[in-house]
C-alpha cells in the first residue's frame, strides 16, 4: 500500500495544478457569462415563484370566500329591500286619502 503522505500530497498538486490551469479561468468567465444572460432574461429563482404561488393559492381562497359573503349579504339586503318596498309602498286606498288635491289657478 501506499503511505497515506503520499496520497495527500499527490491530491494536493493535482488541486494547485487544476486551480490554476486554464480549466478553472474558463469555468468563471463561463458562470460571469451565464449569469449576465440570465438576469437579462429577468427569471426568478424557483423559491421566488413557489413563494409567488403560495400567495396566489391564499388569495384565490380569500376572494372565494369574500365573493360568498358578498352574495350572502346581497342576498340578506335583497330580502330586507322586498319587505320594507312592500311595507312602504301604499296600497290603493291609502294613496287616495294622502294625495293633496291640486289647484289648476290659471
Amino acid at each position: 500500500m501506499l503511505n497515506k503522505n503520499i496520497i495527500e500530497e499527490i491530491n494536493s498538486k493535482v488541486s494547485d495544478i487544476l486551480q490554476n490551469s486554464p480549466a478553472k479561468d474558463v469555468e468563471k468567465n463561463v458562470r460571469a457569462a451565464m449569469s449576465g444572460v440570465f438576469s437579462r432574461l429577468d427569471l426568478v429563482t424557483r423559491d421566488e415563484f413557489d413563494v409567488q404561488q403560495n400567495v396566489l393559492q391564499r388569495t384565490r381562497e380569500k376572494l372565494t370566500q369574500l365573493e360568498a359573503k358578498v352574495a350572502e349579504l346581497e342576498q340578506q339586503l335583497g330580502v330586507t329591500e322586498n319587505e320594507s318596498k312592500t311595507q312602504e309602498e301604499p296600497g290603493p286606498a291609502q294613496e287616495s286619502s294622502t294625495e293633496q288635491p291640486q289647484s289648476n289657478a290659471t
